[in-house]
């Protein structure tokens, strides 16, 4: 996928859509030369790669320094950047310059959370040439207002809400929506009801797509495993296994041998 355009086509043609996050240089050389269609530069790095318990810790600039990396090894993929933790909640110049800054570095499109008191600056965006992708249902940097990371929209209430703000989100230009844990027979109804595709994580097979963190998918965060989340790979061990047989080698004398060492 190169272009918004065929975000629309594959949902024209019932197409899946496939998303994976990715944080860095060496994982976007990889993810650029498989089958995934598009990257999520997320701002879940704040967890997965700097250690903290939530997202609310990076900034635009941190946003706009690991998308670069990104897009430098990511060939002819789409590329969304995360909007973080109140950088578009500022003020218009504000919401701008840390808008600029991810796209400069080279995102084709911006992901932000929510809808109220967001569309103004989505309409603003689009009409600025930024492609925006909205994000619902949960939404992580809402986890202290949600109460934790837990599913939404389990209630009729609840689900009237989300649907109104997916609906919303697609009047005022958004090109695409996530849907992140809510029951699958609502996320299938909004799917139903959009013109733009839906990327689904925890919403079910409905969706028009969906999207996996790397470092789940790969099985890297030993002991982190919801109830969303499919690994393919024994990533955590693989890597371990990798390390050790290197320390024994190392140990033993047995690495450099004299293929890996100059005469």
């Amino acid at each position: 996928m190169k272009t918004i355009l065929d975000f629309h086509d594959k949902k024209s043609k019932k197409q899946k859509i496939s998303m994976i996050t990715c944080y860095d240089y060496s994982f976007a050389r990889i993810v650029a030369d498989s089958d995934i269609d598009c990257i999520l530069v997320g701002d879940s790095l704040a967890m997965v790669m700097l250690g903290h318990s939530t997202t609310l810790d990076v900034s635009a600039s941190v946003m706009a320094h690991h998308t670069a990396a990104v897009v430098r090894g990511a060939g002819d993929k789409f590329v969304i950047a995360d909007l973080p933790f109140m950088s578009y909640r500022k003020g218009l110049t504000a919401n701008m310059t840390a808008v600029e800054k991810v796209m400069k570095a080279g995102a084709h499109a911006v992901k932000l959370e929510g809808a109220a008191g967001n569309l103004k600056l989505v309409r603003h965006l689009v009409d600025s040439g930024v492609p925006v992708m909205g994000h619902l249902g949960l939404t992580p940097q809402s986890v202290n207002q949600l109460g934790g990371f837990k599913v939404q929209g389990r209630d009729e209430k609840a689900q009237k809400k989300i649907l109104e703000a997916a609906l919303q989100l697609q009047e005022a230009g958004a090109f695409s929506v996530v849907l992140e844990c809510v029951p699958s027979k609502l996320a299938k109804e909004i799917t139903a009801a959009l013109e733009i595709p839906t990327i689904g994580i925890g919403a079910g097979v409905d969706c028009d797509g969906q999207v996996l963190v790397l470092q789940d998918l790969l099985g890297m965060n030993q002991g982190f495993k919801p109830k969303f989340v499919k690994t393919y790979l024994d990533g955590f061990n693989t890597i371990k296994g990798a390390l050790n047989k290197y320390h024994q080698e190392v140990s033993a004398e047995t690495f450099p041998s004299e293929k890996e060492s100059y005469s």
